[in-house]
Protein backbone atom coordinates (compact mmCIF):
# COMPACT_ATOMS: atom_id res chain seq x y z
CA UNK A 1 0.00 0.00 0.00
CA UNK A 2 1.82 3.81 -1.11
CA UNK A 3 1.25 6.94 0.16
CA UNK A 4 -0.87 8.48 -2.60
CA UNK A 5 -0.28 12.53 -2.05
CA UNK A 6 -2.08 15.56 -3.32
CA UNK A 7 -0.38 17.57 -5.24
CA UNK A 8 -0.46 20.76 -7.70
CA UNK A 9 -1.93 20.24 -10.89
CA UNK A 10 0.49 19.19 -13.77
CA UNK A 11 3.29 18.89 -11.21
CA UNK A 12 3.97 15.60 -13.38
CA UNK A 13 7.07 16.52 -14.40
CA UNK A 14 9.03 19.81 -13.25
CA UNK A 15 11.97 21.51 -12.72
CA UNK A 16 13.46 18.22 -10.30
CA UNK A 17 13.47 16.31 -13.63
CA UNK A 18 11.59 13.64 -12.08
CA UNK A 19 8.24 11.61 -13.29
CA UNK A 20 4.93 11.11 -12.45
CA UNK A 21 5.90 9.41 -9.40
CA UNK A 22 8.20 12.59 -7.89
CA UNK A 23 5.25 13.59 -5.53
CA UNK A 24 4.86 9.81 -4.22
CA UNK A 25 8.58 9.20 -3.61
CA UNK A 26 9.20 12.64 -1.90
CA UNK A 27 6.33 11.78 0.54
CA UNK A 28 7.33 8.38 1.11
CA UNK A 29 11.38 9.77 2.23
CA UNK A 30 9.37 12.70 3.95
CA UNK A 31 7.92 10.46 5.84
CA UNK A 32 10.88 8.81 7.17
CA UNK A 33 13.32 11.79 7.53
CA UNK A 34 10.25 13.64 9.15
CA UNK A 35 9.39 10.60 11.77
CA UNK A 36 13.64 10.43 12.71
CA UNK A 37 14.20 13.60 12.92
CA UNK A 38 11.28 15.49 13.83
CA UNK A 39 10.04 18.42 11.83
CA UNK A 40 12.94 21.12 12.93
CA UNK A 41 15.46 18.54 12.43
CA UNK A 42 14.98 17.02 9.32
CA UNK A 43 16.19 19.75 5.97
CA UNK A 44 14.87 19.11 2.38
CA UNK A 45 18.30 18.24 1.09
CA UNK A 46 18.26 14.98 3.26
CA UNK A 47 14.37 14.25 2.13
CA UNK A 48 15.26 15.22 -1.68
CA UNK A 49 18.50 13.21 -1.61
CA UNK A 50 16.94 10.02 0.06
CA UNK A 51 14.22 10.54 -2.91
CA UNK A 52 16.60 10.63 -5.57
CA UNK A 53 15.07 14.15 -6.54
CA UNK A 54 16.28 17.60 -7.45
CA UNK A 55 15.64 20.00 -3.88
CA UNK A 56 13.57 22.10 -5.87
CA UNK A 57 10.76 19.31 -6.27
CA UNK A 58 9.46 20.44 -2.96
CA UNK A 59 8.52 23.34 -3.35
CA UNK A 60 7.59 22.94 -7.00
CA UNK A 61 5.18 20.19 -6.02
CA UNK A 62 4.27 21.17 -2.16
CA UNK A 63 4.88 24.82 -2.11
CA UNK A 64 7.75 24.04 0.39
CA UNK A 65 8.98 22.11 3.31
CA UNK A 66 5.60 23.12 5.82
CA UNK A 67 3.42 21.76 2.86
CA UNK A 68 5.19 18.79 2.05
CA UNK A 69 4.72 18.04 6.10
CA UNK A 70 1.62 18.49 6.15
CA UNK A 71 0.57 16.12 3.28
CA UNK A 72 2.77 13.58 4.51
CA UNK A 73 0.71 13.90 7.89
CA UNK A 74 -2.64 13.71 6.13
CA UNK A 75 -1.50 10.56 3.66
CA UNK A 76 -0.08 8.74 6.74
CA UNK A 77 -3.18 9.01 8.91
CA UNK A 78 -5.41 7.87 5.79
CA UNK A 79 -3.30 5.00 5.18
CA UNK A 80 -3.69 4.27 8.87
CA UNK A 81 -7.20 4.29 8.90
CA UNK A 82 -7.11 2.13 5.41
CA UNK A 83 -5.45 -0.69 7.28
CA UNK A 84 -6.72 0.08 10.33
CA UNK A 85 -10.03 1.42 10.22
CA UNK A 86 -11.28 2.88 12.98
CA UNK A 87 -13.90 0.60 14.32
CA UNK A 88 -11.62 -2.84 13.54
CA UNK A 89 -14.77 -4.27 11.43
CA UNK A 90 -17.29 -4.22 14.60
CA UNK A 91 -20.70 -3.46 12.86
CA UNK A 92 -22.54 -0.21 14.15
CA UNK A 93 -25.09 -2.01 15.76
CA UNK A 94 -23.25 -3.93 18.10
CA UNK A 95 -23.25 -3.07 21.64
CA UNK A 96 -21.09 -0.03 22.62
CA UNK A 97 -18.23 -2.31 25.02
CA UNK A 98 -17.66 -4.16 21.64
CA UNK A 99 -17.25 -1.28 19.67
CA UNK A 100 -15.13 -0.48 22.12
CA UNK A 101 -13.08 -2.97 22.00
CA UNK A 102 -12.90 -2.63 18.34
CA UNK A 103 -11.76 0.85 19.01
CA UNK A 104 -9.00 0.23 21.62
CA UNK A 105 -7.88 -2.90 19.18
CA UNK A 106 -7.65 -0.68 15.72
CA UNK A 107 -5.41 2.35 17.62
CA UNK A 108 -2.90 -0.39 19.26
CA UNK A 109 -2.78 -1.94 16.04
CA UNK A 110 -1.93 1.52 14.78
CA UNK A 111 0.65 2.50 17.00
CA UNK A 112 2.72 -0.77 17.40
CA UNK A 113 2.57 -0.96 13.60
CA UNK A 114 5.53 -2.28 11.65
CA UNK A 115 6.46 -1.14 8.10
CA UNK A 116 5.16 1.94 6.61
CA UNK A 117 2.95 2.75 8.86
CA UNK A 118 5.42 2.45 11.81
CA UNK A 119 7.04 5.53 10.29
CA UNK A 120 3.29 7.27 10.75
CA UNK A 121 2.70 6.46 14.05
CA UNK A 122 6.52 7.63 15.41
CA UNK A 123 5.00 10.70 13.21
CA UNK A 124 1.73 11.68 14.66
CA UNK A 125 3.46 11.07 18.50
CA UNK A 126 6.08 12.95 18.06
CA UNK A 127 3.59 16.00 16.59
CA UNK A 128 2.11 15.91 19.83
CA UNK A 129 5.03 16.46 22.27
CA UNK A 130 6.52 18.65 19.15
CA UNK A 131 3.71 20.48 17.44
CA UNK A 132 3.71 22.49 14.29
CA UNK A 133 1.67 24.94 12.66
CA UNK A 134 0.08 21.59 10.48
CA UNK A 135 -1.48 20.45 13.86
CA UNK A 136 -4.73 22.28 13.81
CA UNK A 137 -5.05 21.25 10.40
CA UNK A 138 -4.67 17.63 10.94
CA UNK A 139 -6.91 17.61 14.05
CA UNK A 140 -9.72 19.32 12.42
CA UNK A 141 -9.44 16.88 9.36
CA UNK A 142 -8.38 13.87 10.05
CA UNK A 143 -8.95 13.21 13.92
CA UNK A 144 -11.89 14.43 15.57
CA UNK A 145 -13.95 12.39 13.47
CA UNK A 146 -12.61 9.01 15.50
CA UNK A 147 -12.54 11.01 18.24
CA UNK A 148 -16.06 11.96 18.12
CA UNK A 149 -16.78 8.36 17.63
CA UNK A 150 -15.41 7.32 20.62
CA UNK A 151 -17.02 9.94 22.31
CA UNK A 152 -20.21 8.54 21.39
CA UNK A 153 -19.13 4.93 22.58
CA UNK A 154 -17.90 6.16 25.82
CA UNK A 155 -21.04 8.43 25.90
CA UNK A 156 -23.64 5.49 26.08
CA UNK A 157 -21.62 3.36 28.05
CA UNK A 158 -21.55 6.08 30.57
CA UNK A 159 -25.27 6.61 30.34
CA UNK A 160 -26.33 3.42 31.45
CA UNK A 161 -25.34 3.81 34.97
CA UNK A 162 -28.03 5.31 37.78
CA UNK A 163 -26.07 7.25 39.08
CA UNK A 164 -25.41 9.38 35.76
CA UNK A 165 -29.02 9.56 35.36
CA UNK A 166 -28.97 8.69 31.85
CA UNK A 167 -26.84 11.77 31.26
CA UNK A 168 -23.42 11.74 31.26
CA UNK A 169 -21.74 15.68 31.19
CA UNK A 170 -19.22 15.98 28.47
CA UNK A 171 -16.80 16.67 31.13
CA UNK A 172 -17.62 12.69 32.00
CA UNK A 173 -17.27 11.73 28.38
CA UNK A 174 -14.38 13.73 27.10
CA UNK A 175 -12.41 12.66 30.50
CA UNK A 176 -13.26 9.04 29.49
CA UNK A 177 -12.37 8.85 26.28
CA UNK A 178 -9.27 10.55 26.42
CA UNK A 179 -8.27 8.37 29.27
CA UNK A 180 -9.31 4.96 26.88
CA UNK A 181 -6.50 6.95 24.36
CA UNK A 182 -3.89 7.44 27.14
CA UNK A 183 -3.88 3.64 27.45
CA UNK A 184 -2.76 2.77 24.03
CA UNK A 185 -0.11 5.97 23.67
CA UNK A 186 1.32 4.72 27.30
CA UNK A 187 2.19 1.41 25.49
CA UNK A 188 4.04 3.11 22.01
CA UNK A 189 5.60 5.93 24.37
CA UNK A 190 7.25 3.74 27.01
CA UNK A 191 8.08 0.40 24.64
CA UNK A 192 11.76 0.97 25.85
CA UNK A 193 11.02 1.59 30.02
CA UNK A 194 8.21 -1.38 29.95
CA UNK A 195 10.38 -4.26 29.84
CA UNK A 196 12.51 -2.61 32.91
CA UNK A 197 9.61 -1.14 35.20
CA UNK A 198 7.07 -3.68 34.12
CA UNK A 199 8.71 -7.01 33.20
CA UNK A 200 5.68 -8.86 33.83
CA UNK A 201 3.70 -7.21 31.44
CA UNK A 202 6.31 -8.36 28.39
CA UNK A 203 3.80 -11.44 27.39
CA UNK A 204 1.02 -9.03 26.56
CA UNK A 205 3.44 -6.88 25.01
CA UNK A 206 3.96 -9.68 22.43
CA UNK A 207 0.55 -10.38 21.83
CA UNK A 208 -1.52 -7.04 20.71
CA UNK A 209 -4.81 -8.90 20.89
CA UNK A 210 -4.19 -9.84 24.64
CA UNK A 211 -2.89 -6.00 25.53
CA UNK A 212 -5.72 -4.53 23.64
CA UNK A 213 -8.17 -7.33 25.80
CA UNK A 214 -7.07 -5.61 28.98
CA UNK A 215 -6.92 -2.34 27.80
CA UNK A 216 -10.51 -2.33 26.75
CA UNK A 217 -11.67 -4.29 29.97
CA UNK A 218 -9.74 -2.07 32.48
CA UNK A 219 -11.50 0.76 30.37
CA UNK A 220 -15.20 -0.31 30.53
CA UNK A 221 -14.71 -1.15 33.96
CA UNK A 222 -13.44 2.22 34.75
CA UNK A 223 -16.18 3.45 32.94
CA UNK A 224 -18.69 1.29 34.69
CA UNK A 225 -17.86 2.58 38.12
CA UNK A 226 -18.08 6.22 36.31
CA UNK A 227 -21.61 5.53 35.10
CA UNK A 228 -22.49 3.77 38.68
CA UNK A 229 -22.08 7.71 40.46
CA UNK A 230 -22.31 7.69 44.36
CA UNK A 231 -23.51 4.03 44.56
CA UNK A 232 -21.50 0.99 47.01
CA UNK A 233 -17.97 2.18 46.30
CA UNK A 234 -18.35 5.80 46.55
CA UNK A 235 -17.99 8.65 44.57
CA UNK A 236 -16.09 8.15 41.45
CA UNK A 237 -17.35 11.07 39.60
CA UNK A 238 -14.26 13.96 38.71
CA UNK A 239 -14.20 16.28 41.82
CA UNK A 240 -15.26 13.01 44.16
CA UNK A 241 -14.22 11.95 47.35
CA UNK A 242 -13.14 8.33 46.35
CA UNK A 243 -14.80 5.52 48.41
CA UNK A 244 -14.92 4.55 52.40
CA UNK A 245 -14.85 1.77 54.13
CA UNK A 246 -16.94 0.58 56.94
CA UNK A 247 -15.05 1.20 60.00
CA UNK A 248 -12.45 3.46 59.13
CA UNK A 249 -12.04 7.13 59.72
CA UNK A 250 -9.82 9.28 57.97
CA UNK A 251 -6.86 10.69 59.54
CA UNK A 252 -6.86 13.96 58.24
CA UNK A 253 -10.52 16.25 58.48
CA UNK A 254 -10.56 18.80 54.97
CA UNK A 255 -10.30 23.05 55.98
CA UNK A 256 -13.77 23.79 56.75
CA UNK A 257 -15.56 20.58 57.07
CA UNK A 258 -17.67 19.40 59.76
CA UNK A 259 -17.06 16.34 62.30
Amino acid sequence: MRLKPRHRRGAGRGRDGGGVGTPEQLVAAASEVFSESGYRGATVRDICRRAGANVAAVNYHFGGKEGLYAEVLRCGLRLAVERFPADDGVPAGATAEDRLRGFVRSLLRRMLATGPEACQGRLLLREMVEPTPALDAVVATEIRGWVASLESVVGEILGMGRGSGGKATESMVALGAASVVSQVVFYHHCRQVIPRAFPGVMGAMEDPEVLAGHIATFSLAGLRALAGGAGEGGDVRPGGRGPRRAGLKRSRVEPGEKL
